[in-house]
């Protein structure tokens, strides 16, 4: 009998011309939003990605009722919201004091009414803290003093990860990574997109004004292309506990806006602390 692979084969899934204008059309008008404000400056920066994070946490709720769990989704999303804006205008303490408030103020609602349970108040907590409170690294980031190339470096890195797993994925992908989560993923579309991830952070030196070592620059590459991954599956995992394709629908060609910063969420808490401890400020 012959041995089974630990890796299922299968035959690559193929570009669909339609749907990929559709998601190159979106992720420009993404692209340019993003760009734009982190070239503006640490505020725009922190609104624009409020207004995101409050979004997603939207949808992360509107997944969670689907499993009969009833978080406090008012309370979610304006922390959620909050966390970044916060951020951009008072740093970290600010950020510390919207977790604060909401964790007050979920343990008073609990507290309050009996009909709660302690799986709402959790998932009330982790939704905003899952969206708001990661993506809200990337605005401190931002408040580096080389936080703009920085900034963009890393979301740069991020796009080009994505688009490197799709396309290679899609074209040559035939071993799967992780079918039970996320069936369309293989491990060509995950090495091609840590490859290019990677690639993106090593250049980053050559950049005028930017003074990173070349050491600190393959560690951030290295993180930032493993916690892209984690966090992609990790919102696949919770599409699927819900039984949904895409967290919404606001974003043709990409579905919600919790499908579009999955990959970037994780990222911005890894990237933060690599750079923090390589002595970035």
């Amino acid at each position: 009998m012959a041995k089974q692979s630990a890796f299922p084969e299968s035959q690559p899934a193929g570009i669909k011309p339609a749907s990929l204008m559709r998601r190159v059309s979106t992720a420009l008008v993404y692209g340019l939003a993003v760009l734009g404000a982190l070239w503006w400056g640490v505020r725009p920066t922190g609104v624009l990605f409020g207004a995101m994070a409050g979004f997603a946490a939207a949808e992360f709720y509107a997944m969670e009722r689907r499993e009969r769990r009833l978080p406090n989704e008012p309370f979610g999303i304006i922390a959620a919201t909050a966390m970044p804006i916060a951020a951009a205008f008072w740093g970290l303490p600010g950020l510390s004091a919207v977790v604060t408030a909401l964790i007050a103020a979920s343990l008073l609602w609990h507290t309050l009414f009996v009909h709660v349970q302690t799986a709402d108040t959790a998932e009330t907590v982790f939704g905003a803290v899952y969206t708001g409170f990661l993506l809200a690294y990337l605005v401190l980031i931002r408040t580096f003093e080389q936080g703009l190339l920085l900034s963009v470096v890393l979301v740069v890195s991020v796009w080009v990860n994505d688009m490197a797993a799709y396309f290679v994925g899609s074209l040559a992908g035939r071993h799967k990574m992780v079918p039970h989560i996320s069936p369309k993923k293989s491990w060509e579309g995950f090495v091609a997109g840590a490859l290019a991830c990677t690639l993106v952070w090593l250049a980053a030196p050559l950049l005028p004004g930017l003074d990173l070592s070349r050491w600190l620059a393959l560690a951030a590459g290295v993180a930032v292309a493993l916690s892209s991954v984690v966090g992609d599956l990790a919102e696949s995992r919770m599409k699927r506990e819900a039984g949904v394709k895409d967290s919404g629908s606001s974003l043709p060609g990409h579905g919600g806006f919790l499908d579009r910063l999955d990959s970037l969420i994780l990222v911005c808490l890894v990237a933060y602390w690599v750079l923090w401890w390589g002595g970035v400020r």
